[in-house]
């Protein structure tokens, strides 16, 4: 897929993000409405309606002549991303909130029967469910020096002959302090981080220049790179 195409699915993918606070309110509609409504909107070139659909802080990262040119431009990546939004989906949509904490972690809560509820990712404190639970989950581990839940990140592809005793010697040898710039920006990062997604592989740019990529293996992602 070429870059503008990623951008144009990042773009639409941002659209789903009123989803997760809008919908709580009774003349919101529901998820599947506003879905509906970004879909037609899209499809019948109306885009200005399309664009009041998205959260404020994608507005904020793609104004509203950015947003036009990039559907222009890829009519038929556009096209094809609104046809799967227009697909059936299985279960009742999910709607969640993410809380930033004093220590600049981020706490999933999810709404369900009319109440919030803290989400098991809370529980879990080394989840590779999603990019931005393994990213923070990957710099946990770091910080903990628990280099056992450090090989669960490596990729089948990079794991022969890796150990315990490998990671502690890359992590604590003598790129100790590169190693440690890297995960402090990262984690810098990661309360507003917004990974671009791409299939089974997620990437994101951070920092001065820095860049982590991941890849899914097995429902988990791993992380595949970190420079």
């Amino acid at each position: 897929m070429s870059r503008p195409a990623r951008l144009v699915v990042l773009s639409l993918a941002l659209a789903a993000l009123p989803l997760s606070l809008a919908c709580a309110g009774p003349s919101a509609g529901s998820p599947e409405d506003v879905l509906a409504a970004y879909s037609r909107a899209v499809q019948r070139g109306h885009l200005a309606e399309a664009y009041a659909l998205l959260s404020d802080d994608a507005k904020k990262t793609i104004p509203f002549e950015q947003f036009k040119r990039m559907l222009q431009e890829n009519p038929e990546q556009a096209q094809e991303l609104v046809r799967a939004l227009d697909r059936p989906r299985s279960g009742p949509p999910r709607v969640t909130a993410k809380v930033t904490g004093a220590d600049g972690e981020p706490l999933l809560l999810v709404y369900e029967s009319g109440a919030w509820r803290v989400d098991g990712s809370a529980i879990d404190l080394y989840s590779q469910t999603t990019p931005e639970r393994a990213a923070l989950a990957f710099v946990r581990a770091v910080e903990n020096k628990r280099y056992d839940i450090l090989l669960r990140f490596v990729p089948d592809s990079q794991r022969e002959g890796l150990a315990e005793p490998q990671l502690r010697a890359a992590w604590e040898g003598e790129q100790k302090q590169d190693m440690a710039r890297l995960t402090e920006a990262l984690k810098a990062a990661l309360p507003t981080a917004r990974f671009e997604v791409v299939g089974d592989r997620a990437t994101l740019a951070y920092g001065a220049g820095g860049t982590i990529e991941l890849v899914r293996e097995h429902g988990a992602w791993k992380v595949e790179e970190l420079k």
